[in-house]
């Protein structure tokens, strides 16, 4: 049985896909509140890297290397983090891809696999070390990151909105298993956000957030345990609306959009660059 540290007076948060955009500004954001770090990327040397350069010594911030698309590595992650620095107050599961996909491929039936691989059973797999200690404890936040593409389909983008609609509905669930515990489940749907991800999206992305703006109002909700929140808000408005609209209308209006980047597949033609690359 692991044995687990006593509660520390500096809280102590454990985040995944920290090595880069909305992860690594999270991480940024609670630092500047003093928490203590436990950051998750499979580019671990590159996040430890990142820690150096911010002048986080390892008795304030350590570093996973773990894929949360394996069960085995990332719950190996969580179970080192419970070794080395205690029960985190703060679990966030930030770690995912978004991939588009044709169901016509043979290939994109494997993207769809990974896809739920990371985005779902990864996050479940993230909070699974952490989950009877913070219940034996009575406090704590667990953090999934879905996204506002949860809310209704786009074509080309039934990998991710399947996986993050996937998110809600397990975050949902779990957060009515934890009733009462102390234990709270927040779930979190950013709109668009200024990172390497969205970076090659070929569309227009109203309400463009920065990842920093995207962290104060994540760290915000946290604190306040909000069990779901668009962010920003904007786009969760238009998002419902998008949701009453009948299925003829939403599938017109959608019509001709572009769609998001395929991995090229063997034997097919990669898809053309966008626009001024």
């Amino acid at each position: 049985m692991t044995a687990l540290h006593p509660p520390s007076a500096t809280p102590l948060v454990f985040i995944t896909g920290a090595s880069s955009g909305i992860g690594q500004a999270l991480a940024s954001r609670f630092a500047r509140a003093g928490y203590r770090l436990a950051l998750v990327a499979r580019r671990s040397a590159e996040l430890q890297a990142w820690s150096d350069a911010q002048g986080h010594g390892p008795e304030r911030c350590r570093v996973y290397s773990a894929d949360v698309a394996d069960t085995d590595s990332i719950v190996a992650a969580g179970l080192a983090c419970l070794a080395a620095q205690g029960v985190p107050d703060v679990v966030i599961a930030n770690a995912g891809i978004s991939i588009g996909m044709d169901t016509a491929e043979r290939g994109d039936i494997d993207v769809m696999a990974r896809t739920f691989a990371t985005n779902n059973t990864g996050l479940a797999a993230t909070f699974h070390p952490f989950l009877s200690a913070m219940v034996a404890r009575g406090s704590g936040s667990l953090v999934g990151i879905a996204s506002v593409a949860a809310i209704r389909g786009l074509p080309g983008h039934g990998a991710y909105c399947a996986s993050k609609a996937g998110v809600v509905a397990y975050c949902e669930s779990l957060r009515g298993e934890l009733r009462g515990s102390g234990v709270a489940v927040v779930t979190l749907l950013p709109g668009y956000v200024d990172t390497p991800l969205t970076q090659k999206n070929r569309y227009t992305m109203p309400f463009l957030l920065s990842a920093e703006t995207f962290a104060d109002r994540a760290f915000e909700a946290i604190g306040a345990q909000t069990s779901y929140r668009v962010i920003p808000w904007q786009m969760g408005v238009v998002a419902k609306l998008l949701r009453l609209l009948p299925n003829p209308l939403y599938d017109r209006l959608l019509a001709g959009r572009p769609r998001k980047h395929r991995e090229p597949q063997p034997h097919t033609r990669p898809e053309p660059p966008e626009p001024g690359a």
